[in-house]
């Protein structure tokens, strides 16, 4: 009896170690991805290639489209 509650008592601390570590990673990526600000390039960047996915352009026509967005 004093082995399976001790087998018990070491299988929760495992479980709520475990869910400890899984919430800390979560918690550290959300506050820096809030912290950014998104760059007129970046924007510019968001659109061009919003008007490229409308225009189902794929490959080298994707590329090309893009450069001359970006530079226009």
């Amino acid at each position: 009896m004093s082995r399976l509650m001790a087998a018990l008592v070491a299988g929760l601390l495992c479980v709520s170690a475990a869910q400890a570590q899984d919430k800390k990673p979560a918690e550290k990526s959300a506050a820096p991805a809030a912290a950014k600000k998104v760059s007129p390039q970046q924007s510019k960047m968001r659109a061009c290639s919003k008007e490229a996915k409308g225009k189902k352009l794929k490959g080298e026509e994707r590329k090309k489209f893009m450069s001359a967005c970006l530079k226009g």
